[in-house]
C-alpha cells in the first residue's frame, strides 16, 4: 500500500536524524543525514504517486509536500555545511 510506503520513508527521516546524534564520527554523521535525505526525497515521490491516484486530497498533499520539502533542503544545507568544514 502506497500510504504505508509513506509511513515508512517519512519515519526514517526521523530515525537517521536521531542515529545521527550519537554518531561516531564526522563521515558517520553524515552519512546518518545523507540517509535521512536519501528517506526524503523517496517520501516525496510516495506523496506524488497518493495524489495522483487521488488516495490524497490536494490541499493535504501541498502541506505535506512543503513540509517534507523543508526537511529536505535542511538537510542538504547541513549535510553540505559539514562537508565544506
Amino acid at each position: 500500500m502506497l500510504s504505508k510506503q509513506v509511513l515508512k520513508s517519512a519515519s526514517s527521516i526521523g530515525a537517521m536524524i536521531r542515529e545521527a546524534q550519537f554518531a561516531q564520527s564526522k563521515p558517520d554523521f553524515i552519512s546518518k543525514l545523507s540517509i535521512g535525505l536519501k528517506e526524503s526525497n523517496e517520501t516525496l515521490y510516495w506523496l506524488e504517486l497518493l495524489v495522483e491516484s487521488n488516495y490524497i486530497e490536494k490541499n493535504d498533499f501541498d502541506l505535506l509536500y512543503e513540509e517534507n520539502t523543508s526537511i529536505l533542503k535542511m538537510l542538504v544545507s547541513s549535510i553540505n555545511t559539514l562537508k565544506s568544514k
